[in-house]
């Protein structure tokens, strides 16, 4: 069996995505390796072994092209209007609460929000589906 442990982005400006993935979601520097040419940065928070790997290529001069294959990555939180109001607090721009409905079930209360380097991150309610 494996175990999933990490998922990569790459950033352009690693000390903005630090503070991104800090002020919204709490995630804090688990670990971080430098190397002469790129330095990899791994953020993390108590709520789960889960990591987000970020690679920041020193000789990179342009932001980076996420091209039309990317899709999201998804975080789950107790209370999301609070957490959308902390991001809009911080001067970032989440799109605004939604809710996701089967017929009558509803499937997910959620928001989305681009991360400095335009990486969508979906936010979503936890529920029985999403813990």
């Amino acid at each position: 069996m494996a175990k999933m442990i990490h998922s990569m982005l790459r950033v352009f400006d690693a000390k903005k995505s630090i503070e991104f993935y800090q002020t919204v979601f709490d995630f804090r520097i688990k670990r971080q390796i430098n190397f002469d040419d790129f330095d990899l940065i791994y953020l993390g928070n108590d709520e789960t072994d889960f990591e987000l790997e970020l690679t920041a290529n020193h000789a990179q001069k342009e932001v980076y092209e996420l091209g039309n294959g990317y899709g999201h990555l998804a975080f789950a939180a107790e209370n999301i209007e609070d957490l959308h109001a902390k991001a809009k607090a911080a001067g970032y721009s989440p799109k605004d609460v939604k809710s996701f409905y089967n017929g009558d079930d509803l499937v997910a209360k959620f928001f989305f929000i681009k991360d400095p380097d335009g990486y969508d991150i979906e936010v979503i309610e936890r529920s029985e589906f999403y813990k």
